[in-house]
């Protein structure tokens, strides 16, 4: 059960009654790395950093005060496609948090001399993923696999873009996209739909810019490669992975439920069982997907000894190509079907992650994909659909990086 609103401005409000005495907001933003021109690469996720160094009613000390004094968190990610700024506060503090947010979105000034510190912050950042080769490889794998489009590069940026950040850089990109169009504010809570409208109202009121200029491009289809990268690490790590389809296909629902049986968190899964549990190539072996507005991609990461690569592949894509040319027995696929939905009921219960779910499907679909209709979608799955599903990422379609 969820309630809508949408203020004056067309900034979208979606509510969300809980029974808990801790509530979350935010705004989640249609704006990340994808969104970013060439020479700014990283400009996305540092003005997600800068918003919290001043605005024109508070100093950086302030912001990272406000909602700490009384108990809370305030906090911030970006994402290639999505920005979300949110607060996790006890529920009598909603309109503190509301105003707080509001404040760093409509009056954030960005001094330059917080500006040179923080870039400092973000390239010790960037390097630190560098330093895990187990974080590094997907986001070099994601850079080949959509080469030359918005989605090729790494949402820390480039360092020498970062050293050339500006204050009038943030102040352009925030004013052009986060704007009421391009955002949802969230709430859950124990609370009256009313009120929140009303708190929202009286502070989010204020954003009133229209959305600047801006084009995603669909990324064109690269040629799969299959590369070895030396890094010098003692142990070899392996992604396995294709485009796939949009948030905004139907047939997402059959190749999420893919994903979880290939490797999702069960200790079941088909690649847990092949590769660790029957032959102990692996320790680590999980299946990730990420869809975007116009495309997607799947990946499978295993980390492995090097010689224990080729072999490992080969499991996998056995695996993959069985499930696409052989239909899933009803027994085998109504098991995955519950297993799946299940695990969907026990994430539900992390109010966080269910928040930030709800201001995301809200901005990307105008409604909550909640676990009702998501278990419905996945319940209704035929052997032909996850078989499609499966044909996706097929060995012939998929591309291989290994860092050793």
């Amino acid at each position: 059960m969820y309630h809508t609103h949408t203020l004056p401005n067309g900034l979208r409000v979606v509510f969300m009654p809980i029974s808990s005495d801790v509530a979350y907001c935010g705004l989640s933003i249609d704006a990340g790395s994808r969104d970013e021109r060439p020479g700014q690469f990283g400009l996305a996720h540092f003005v997600e950093h800068t918003i919290f160094k001043g605005t024109r009613h508070r100093r950086a000390w302030h912001i990272l005060n406000r909602m700490e004094r009384v108990g809370g968190e305030l906090n911030a990610y970006t994402t290639k496609e999505n920005t979300t700024v949110y607060s996790i506060f006890p529920c009598r503090h909603l309109d503190r948090a509301t105003e707080l947010i509001a404040d760093l979105v409509a009056y954030s000034t960005f001094p330059e001399s917080e500006i040179g510190k923080e870039r400092e912050v973000v390239l010790d950042e960037a390097a630190s993923y560098r330093d895990s080769p187990a974080e590094a490889v997907y986001d070099d794998f994601e850079d080949m696999i959509w080469a030359g489009s918005q989605l090729g590069h790494n949402i820390l940026g480039v360092e020498e873009d970062l050293r050339g950040f500006s204050s009038a850089d943030c102040h352009e990109y925030l004013s052009n996209l986060y704007v009421p169009s391009n955002m949802v504010f969230f709430v859950l809570g124990d609370l009256k739909p009313q009120q929140v409208f009303r708190t929202v109202e009286r502070h989010m009121g204020c954003l009133n810019h229209e959305i600047g200029k801006r084009e995603r491009i669909s990324p064109s289809l690269q040629p799969t490669f299959k590369i070895e990268q030396p890094v010098g690490s003692h142990q070899a790590h392996t992604i396995y992975g294709a485009p796939v389809c949009s948030m905004h296909d139907e047939s997402r629902y059959a190749l999420l439920l893919l994903n979880n049986m290939l490797g999702g968190p069960g200790m079941n899964s088909l690649l847990n069982i092949a590769i660790r549990e029957r032959r102990g190539y692996a320790y680590t072996v999980e299946s990730a997907t990420t869809l975007f507005c116009d495309c997607g991609i799947m990946q499978i990461y295993f980390g492995s000894d090097l010689c224990h690569v080729k072999p490992s592949i080969r499991v996998i894509g056995d695996i993959i190509d069985r499930l696409a040319t052989k239909p899933l027995s009803d027994k085998a696929l109504d098991a995955a079907k519950k297993q799946f939905i299940g695990q969907l009921i026990v994430a539900s219960d992390n109010n966080e992650a269910l928040a930030l779910s709800v201001g995301k499907s809200y901005l990307y679909y105008g409604h909550v994909d909640c676990n009702e209709i998501a278990s419905e979608h996945i319940a209704a799955v035929t052997p032909q659909q996850l078989m499609d599903a499966a044909s996706m990422i097929v060995p012939e379609r998929a591309s291989i990086l290994t860092f050793k």
